[in-house]
């Protein structure tokens, strides 16, 4: 065994730090003063400080030393600590316990430490025990300048945020104790409370870093806390051994922290992703659900019964388009916008696609949206179609009630009268009077023909238009009709009656029959001229109510020739009074002959005569309001035809920006946003274009000859720009965001997109694979056609034939992109996992802040590989998942 007293090998329990290495301590020795070597007090202190090194590395392997001269004097204790410190085997040591058995081990020793680069001065194997100590001792102390510095730059980096602590050497400046308190709070502040610490008690201070330190980092106390408080400058080389203990011990603790940070942000930028994710699953789901239940509403075009309800249907189409259905075009739009940016991200940073969950992609939403449009076509026009059906129906169904009274007011006792049998008890005078009464009864009759089947007309248009109530204007038309029908026969039999009698009657009286004759077609001329001066019209421009009013003239100048045939009527009744007082003949003045009286007739006339001037005042206020709708058309029309041509320019201003270079991304951006706050200013011209539309619908007009806009061309294309512009902006933001994330400089940039826009022939933001192809050698590509396949598959990996600009950026910056992978992840985990192939919970949760911790216990799977222990976690399956083909 190499330990006398029966100690351990080399494999005694290393514990968890890797050996540093003999090149570590064995540095190129300079001339030591021997004197000063020899000092007192150089003995007290580097004795206990080199005595506690040894021992640190020696009990990995069982053992330790008390006396440096005589324990290492037979060699083996020094082959042992060599091989702990260098990791490596020396050649095998002698087994006797002879004095030159020990001269042949310290030999190898101090071989192995010649071949290692140390110069020894004045050493061989057979020296004292103290020549053999200051030869361990510098190896131990003899330091570099780069190494000495290069610790000391570690230990001012670490104590620079502590108070009182300011580390400028190796001796005084670590007096107080706080310096060496400062590194251990820096690394595990759970093991002191550096606010409690007093500046003024520094051996305090020493002694309590010194016991922390031995019993929770593994550093045995190599120096005495009096020494260094009591000695004006304590010695470097001792404090310089004792501080490197604290910078291996924590050495892999910033390793692992370096690799922890590294997973952190891997893992932020999936956990951001999968926030994008989740969110543009909620808005699809809200918007798809929005359009699901919009367009049963929209293709239900079942009418309605009355002209209000047709019209709250119009108020409620009009409130989809103007206030719930342009939220969901900028939902549409900012879904596109979203999964763009996402994309981008994920491929920015090396991971798989975002696919949406079934029925949720980008194309399905555009498809259900394609749904909404065409279940939206044609429904306004279908609204407006069944308003006029319906304002036609309450016209007509007016018109025959009108008609229907008029008729049954005038038929009202006409049975009764035709079922008298007056003239069997009359004279020849009365009966002949009778007759002619009757004849002029038929003749009213007939007048009223036309009357009838108008009413049967106007309810069998009723029928064909669907009328809701037709059922009831087909009960009171029957009943005219069958009435009419009773009325013919009966005055057909009371004719035949009257008939038989007439010739026994001969006496008439003609100028009762003249008057009759005359006043029965004037009465019938006055009740139809009442009748069309109260006959209701429905017009729909200036020409059709001028066209009435015309009518009406025309009729006015009749009325003097009526009114000389009413004073000629009138001067046969003054006739037969005058020969009834002039023969003195007593029989009344009354006719016989005629149910129409003199009262009557002026009755009637006086009423035509009111009627006149009422029908001029609603003709001249329907032209009033006819006037009204045209000024209407003409200020819908002016606004229209100049928001139209507007929005036209506002679409190409934008077209023609994504085109130009001029300059940096942000240049164009901040004009996009100049037009995007333009555009904005502009909706008050579409509210107030809407509100105009408005009380055109509410005015009942149904044409505009004034211009081509209509209010759903000027509202499609207010949408279609709000779309361009927020697209276009997001494409730049993409180009912004893709060029800062590729390291690419504006003017690579420029370069690139004025490349791209040249060979965009089509100016659509497209490129044919010929075009592409062009485009590559114009930047000095050398192309064969293996070549030119391979990119292909990069740019246009699904063939659609063309190539976009993002697809055209990722491929000029694909080779210079700084991206992370999944090894480096794997690798990351690996330190954290102590180099173990798998990784606990509970080492997960010690390095990585809780949130991030749980997100890999969640989504690792379990280690099955060699050496399983039960808990163990698969975090290179998991890096992996990372970037490939998965739902992480």
């Amino acid at each position: 065994g190499w330990d006398e007293a029966g100690g351990g090998g080399v494999g005694g329990g290393e514990g968890k730090q890797a050996r540093p290495g003999l090149t570590h301590y064995m540095i190129q020795e300079e001339e030591w003063d021997r004197d000063l070597l020899l000092d007192p007090a150089w003995e007290k202190q580097q004795r206990k400080t080199f005595t506690a090194w040894c021992n640190s590395h020696l009990r990995k392997a069982g053992t330790q030393i008390e006396n440096i001269e005589e324990d290492f004097r037979n060699g083996l204790k020094l082959m042992l600590l060599l091989e702990v410190i260098s990791g490596e085997r020396l050649s095998k040591p002698d087994r006797g316990k002879m004095r030159f058995h020990k001269i042949a081990n310290v030999n190898k020793a101090l071989d192995y430490i010649a071949s290692k680069g140390v110069k020894l001065v004045s050493i061989g194997a057979e020296g004292n025990g103290t020549s053999m100590a200051l030869t361990l001792k510098s190896i131990v102390f003899i330091t570099e300048t780069s190494a000495k510095e290069g610790l000391l730059l570690w230990c001012q980096r670490k104590t620079a945020p502590y108070r009182n602590v300011n580390i400028q050497n190796f001796h005084t400046s670590w007096k107080d104790g706080l310096g060496l308190c400062a590194l251990i709070h820096r690394h595990r502040p759970d093991l002191i409370d550096y606010s409690k610490l007093n500046k003024d008690d520094p051996i305090g201070n020493i002694n309590l870093a010194m016991e922390i330190a031995e019993k929770h980092l593994d550093i045995p106390k190599m120096l005495d806390a009096e020494d260094i408080v009591n000695t004006p400058k304590p010695d470097e080389r001792a404090i310089m051994t004792y501080v490197s203990c604290f910078y291996h011990a924590f050495a892999g603790a910033e390793q692992a922290e370096t690799a922890a940070n590294r997973i952190c942000k891997v893992l932020a930028v999936n956990q951001e992703n999968e926030k994008l994710m989740e969110e543009y699953e909620r808005l699809a789901s809200e918007l798809l659900e929005w359009i699901r239940r919009t367009i049963p509403w929209l293709e239900n075009r079942t009418p309605e019964k009355t002209m209000q309800a047709m019209q709250k249907k119009l108020e409620d189409f009009r409130d989809y388009r103007r206030k719930h259905k342009p939220p969901k075009v900028q939902e549409k739009c900012q879904l596109e916008i979203n999964f763009n940016t996402l994309q981008t991200k994920l491929r920015i940073s090396n991971r798989p696609a975002f696919m949406p969950s079934e029925g949720k992609m980008v194309s399905d939403i555009a498809g259900a949206w394609q749904r909404l449009e065409q279940a939206e076509k044609g429904y306004e026009e279908w609204l407006l179609n069944e308003i006029r059906r319906l304002e036609r129906l309450e016209h007509l169904a007016e018109k025959f009630r009108q008609k229907a009274s008029t008729h049954e007011s005038w038929a009202y006792g006409k049975e009764q009268i035709l079922l008298q049998k007056d003239y069997e008890s009359a004279s020849l005078t009365e009966v002949r009077a009778l007759l002619k009464k009757h004849e002029a009864f038929e003749s009213d009759l007939a007048a009223h023909q036309d009357r009838v089947e108008q009413i049967a007309a106007i309810a069998q248009e009723l029928n064909e238009l669907d009328y809701h109530d037709a059922a009831s204007v087909n009960d009171r038309c029957q009943k005219i009709c069958d009435q009419w029908d009773r009325l013919g026969t009966l005055t057909q039999k009371r004719r035949e009656a009257l008939e038989r009698t007439e010739k026994l009657l001969e006496t008439i009286d003609q100028l009762h029959l003249e008057f009759a004759k005359r006043a029965a077609p004037f009465n019938n001329w006055m009740e139809g001229a009442m009748e069309d001066l109260q006959d209701m019209f429905i017009v729909h421009s200036i020409e059709e109510i001028q066209s009435l009013i015309t009518a009406h003239e025309q009729f006015k100048a009749t009325l003097p020739e009526a009114d000389g045939e009413r004073q000629a009527i009138m001067s046969i009744q003054n006739e037969v009074e005058k020969v009834i007082q002039s023969y003195n003949i007593r029989i009344s003045s009354s006719n016989p002959y005629s149910t129409v009286t003199m009262d009557e007739l002026r009755a009637k006339w006086d009423k035509v005569k009111q009627l006149v001037p009422v029908r001029d005042q609603s003709l001249q206020e329907e032209l009033a309001r006819q006037h009204a709708n045209e000024r209407l058309r003409r200020q819908f029309a002016a606004q229209a035809n100049a928001v139209g041509p507007w929005i036209q320019n506002k679409m190409e201003e934008i077209a023609r920006s994504s085109i130009q270079i001029t300059g940096a991304l942000e240049d164009q951006m901040n004009q996009l946003k100049q037009y995007e706050h333009n555009i904005i200013n502009y909706k008050n011209n579409i509210d107030k274009l809407e509100g105009d539309h408005q009380l055109i619908q509410e005015a009942l007009v149904f044409d505009n000859k004034h211009t081509n806009y209509t209010m759903e061309h000027i509202r499609v294309g207010w949408e279609l720009l709000l779309t361009t512009i927020a697209r276009t902006i997001n494409e730049v933001e993409t180009q912004i965001l893709t060029r800062d994330a590729k390291g690419i400089t504006q003017e690579q940039m420029n370069e690139f997109r004025a490349s791209f826009n040249h060979f965009d022939r089509r100016k659509n933001g497209l490129m044919d694979h010929e075009d592409f192809r062009a485009c590559l050698i114009s930047m000095g590509y050398d192309l064969g056609e293996a070549e030119f396949a391979r990119i292909m598959t990069l740019v246009d990996p699904n063939g659609q034939g063309t190539v976009t600009f993002q697809s055209f950026i990722d491929f000029m910056t694909r080779e210079t992109a700084d991206t992370d992978t999944a090894e480096q992840v794997i690798a990351s985990f690996r330190i954290l996992a102590s180099d173990k192939p798998y990784i606990l919970a509970d080492e997960l949760r010690r390095e990585l802040p809780p949130d991030q911790a749980q997100y890999c216990i969640k989504r690792m799977p379990a280690y099955s590989g060699p050496g399983s222990v039960p808990g163990a976690l698969d975090y290179a399956a998991f890096s992996s998942a990372l970037y490939g083909e998965s739902d992480l």
